[in-house]
């Protein structure tokens, strides 16, 4: 099997998990997501050369948060419980680094709280989006989909004109351009659009005005998406390789495949769904 097949094989399974977790059942999405959540962490301590037991600790954190967030979100009393321990296990996880005796425990404690609060914590609130309303979570996969696609198709045909494409940040990752970004935000406000002509946004529970928030979700999402994929091309720069890991054939790792909601997901949930319940 050629590397495109694997591609498209691996994108239509990806693809299918992601959504059949979605829309089939809450309790469905949260065990899914969680062992994301673990791999992701775990992946990403791999890349930064974490020892295994600091490796052990934070991906153990991360499931902790990620359940006590899915349970705080369904309203269930056990989530104090996860909290507290979760709590505990990052606590013990510092300490550790004053007995470790390793080389350097001021970057472990960095990778560490890194890890959570950049990949733990979206995945978990995930289950805020989810447990709000499960469309407006399918909504935000779909929009990183397209606007992906659109920053793809239109970067990669205007790179094919004599005077080339405009880089963004060549240093940090020599493939995206500036028209790649407008090419993402246009597919994305027409898929917006469409979201609003098939009534999808009124379904969402958002405000009052569907259209507008169409929009506005599409450009959020298009640019905090951008915002992820080159956080994690930093990342990947700064340690020197080209893929997180091989989670998925011709598509690279976990992280590879959820940059882009890494940012993307804790605004929508704040600006979406936070401040339209509490203001």
């Amino acid at each position: 099997m050629n590397n495109f097949f694997k591609r498209v094989l691996s994108a239509v399974v990806y693809g299918g998990v992601v959504i059949a977790s979605i829309l089939v059942h809450p309790a469905c999405f949260g065990i899914v997501f969680m062992i994301i959540t673990a791999l992701a962490v775990h992946e990403f301590h791999k890349l930064v050369g974490s020892s295994a037991k600091a490796t052990a600790y934070a991906t153990g954190g991360g499931v902790l948060l990620f359940a006590s967030n899915y349970f705080y979100f369904a309203h269930d009393e056990i989530a104090k419980w996860l909290f507290l321990i979760y709590v505990a296990v990052i606590i013990a996880a510092v300490i550790r680094e004053l007995f470790a005796k390793e080389e350097n425990p001021i970057h472990n404690w960095g990778y560490l709280f890194g890890s959570q609060l950049m990949i733990a914590l979206p995945f978990s609130l995930m289950n805020g989006v989810l447990m709000h309303n499960n469309y407006l979570l399918l909504a935000l996969f779909v929009m990183i989909w397209v606007n992906d696609s659109g920053a793809y198709l239109i970067g990669s045909s205007m790179a094919k004109r004599p005077q080339g494409n405009h880089k963004m940040f060549p240093r940090v990752s020599p493939a995206k351009s500036w028209e790649g970004l407008f090419g993402g935000i246009m597919f994305s406000l027409i898929a917006g659009y469409i979201f609003y002509r098939v009534g999808w946004t009124n379904q969402l529970g958002l405000t009052a005005y569907p259209l507008l928030d169409a929009f506005i979700f599409a450009v959020v999402v298009s640019l905090f998406g951008n915002l992820g994929d080159l956080i994690e091309s930093l990342v990947k720069r700064t340690i020197g390789v080209k893929d997180s890991g091989k989670f998925l054939p011709g598509h690279g790792g976990v992280l590879d495949r959820f940059d882009s909601l890494l940012l993307a997901t804790p605004i929508v949930y704040f600006l979406f769904i936070y401040f339209v319940l509490y203001f």
